[in-house]
């Protein structure tokens, strides 16, 4: 058999077809390579997001701001003054993007308007915190992407 350039192009292709089928396949099945979606149950997410916006909107309409930053305690969350910390009910939820079971949540238990999230439940790195509480019969929704 005679080696032309249809031969080498007909085995070259053959060459990468097969590299690219044995990438696929390797990360199809190792389990190293196993990423998590965002949410589980992204559908059903969907359906109450509208909640969520109007949650936000009536945070954006206090009069002050909820603030966050790093202290060597943690992270400090306040609440503005204009709320009533025992009147506050809701929860928190801490999501790692680059690992599940790193994700936490809490319930607020607050009687100043400072919430303290401990800094041994955080590990260096991106986290997203989502807050979300009720005041008055009203719902409100605070989110923020922090580096701790």
């Amino acid at each position: 058999m005679k080696w032309n350039w249809g031969t080498g192009i007909v085995l070259g292709m053959a060459g990468f077809m097969s590299f690219i089928l044995y990438l696929v396949i390797t990360m199809s099945t190792d389990t190293r390579y196993s990423h998590d979606l965002v949410t589980e149950e992204y559908y059903a997410k969907e359906m109450v997001y509208q909640n969520e916006i109007d949650a936000e909107t009536n945070t954006n309409n206090l009069l002050e701001k909820v603030l966050s930053k790093k202290v060597a305690e943690g992270w400090l969350i306040t609440f503005p003054e204009e709320l009533n910390p025992a009147l506050i009910n809701g929860k928190v939820f801490l999501y790692r993007p680059s690992n599940q079971k790193l994700d936490f949540e809490f319930q607020i238990d607050i009687s100043s308007s400072h919430l303290l999230i401990p800094g041994d439940n955080l590990i260096a790195g991106r986290w997203n915190i989502i807050i979300d509480w009720t005041y008055e019969g009203k719902t409100y929704m605070y989110k923020e992407e922090i580096v701790y």
